[in-house]
């Protein structure tokens, strides 16, 4: 698609004000992301003004970069909101503000990951896993599972991120 929609949603019982920005998103040898600003999707409104308990929708639109025929491009679209200054009330009181992150994928229709993954022993009770996405697609593997030759589960670990293409991940 050229454009999509995101719905963000202010569960919360005061107003909150967010702003959103888009990145180029590439990981370095080893996986560890690297994010550049860009201007190739057009994002509306950047600015997200939400009364309590109310949605607002954020669009993306692809502007520039024609889509390659055989690869994947990959951005990412940070939220953050921006805290309103408030006066200081009695005691100590402690101020969080909500970021998130989501991954957007400009795929072609035939591309698709090609995962490999080696376990390394480091130690005799330690195990590095190695995984190299040899796709023109992101895989997301969800866990890994160390067993026996019989099958018995010895160790389960999730992963929670992504492998771009070309990307081998310790």
């Amino acid at each position: 698609d050229r454009a999509i929609a995101v719905t963000v949603t202010n569960e919360g019982d005061a107003q909150m004000v967010m702003q959103a920005d888009l990145y180029e998103w590439k990981q370095k040898p080893g996986g560890e992301d690297e994010l550049t600003a860009t201007e190739e999707i057009f994002l509306s409104p950047p600015i997200l003004k939400m009364a309590p308990k109310s949605r607002q929708v954020v669009r993306l639109a692809r502007v520039s970069r024609p889509q390659q025929a055989d690869r994947e491009i990959t951005y990412r679209m940070i939220v953050r909101e921006i805290p309103e200054a408030r006066p200081p009330g009695e005691g100590a009181t402690v101020q969080i503000a909500l970021a998130f992150s989501l991954p957007v994928f400009i795929t072609p229709k035939n591309a698709k990951p090609i995962l490999d993954c080696q376990a390394a022993r480091l130690a005799a009770n330690t195990v590095q896993i190695n995984c190299t996405n040899s796709g023109n697609a992101h895989t997301h593997p969800v866990s890994f599972l160390l067993s026996t030759m019989a099958g018995s589960k010895l160790a389960e670990q999730g992963t929670g991120g992504y492998i771009l293409p070309d990307i081998r991940r310790y």
